[in-house]
């Protein structure tokens, strides 16, 4: 049995870069962000960042390009693909990329992510209401229709 299955989530470190094959096939290409947090020997907090190179293709890359920026929030599903060539010098160069295959929304930019403990009643109703949002999925195999998505 084989299986060959990313899931990250993070931040995006870069605005997608939105580009169309000679046959009209959307491609969107960027960089995803993740973090592992630890514990250095001295008892330090410490953070690693690692990035992810992501690409769609189809639809699901026509939503990319126009919804996610640098900064913004997004879990992707998809396969890791290994791409090989020489480079100027004759060197084998090697690039590993996430092959996206879904792909989920995080909140917009400005939307609360953490609790508003807040008395006030206003605040309250607002913090229910972000909780109570849906964060839209997008599968490759679903139709997608833009005036579906709620921003």
């Amino acid at each position: 049995m084989n299986l060959n299955k990313a899931i990250v989530a993070g931040r995006l470190a870069r605005d997608p870069e939105k580009r169309t094959t000679e046959s009209g096939l959307s491609v969107t290409k960027f960089p995803l962000a993740t973090s592992n947090f630890y514990k250095d020997r001295s008892g330090e907090n410490q953070e690693k960042a690692e990035f992810h190179d992501v690409v769609f293709f189809g639809k699901t890359a026509d939503v990319a390009a126009q919804y996610l920026k640098k900064g913004s929030i997004a879990l992707v599903e998809g396969r890791l693909q290994t791409s090989s060539w020489d480079d100027k010098e004759g060197n084998k160069r090697y690039r590993t990329e996430i092959i996206g295959e879904r792909l989920q929304l995080g909140p917009r930019q400005g939307e609360s992510q953490k609790g508003n403990y807040s008395s006030n009643k206003e605040n309250s109703d607002n913090q229910k209401e972000n909780q109570e949002k849906e964060i839209p999925v997008i599968d490759e195999d679903d139709e997608i229709n833009v005036e579906d998505i709620p921003f």
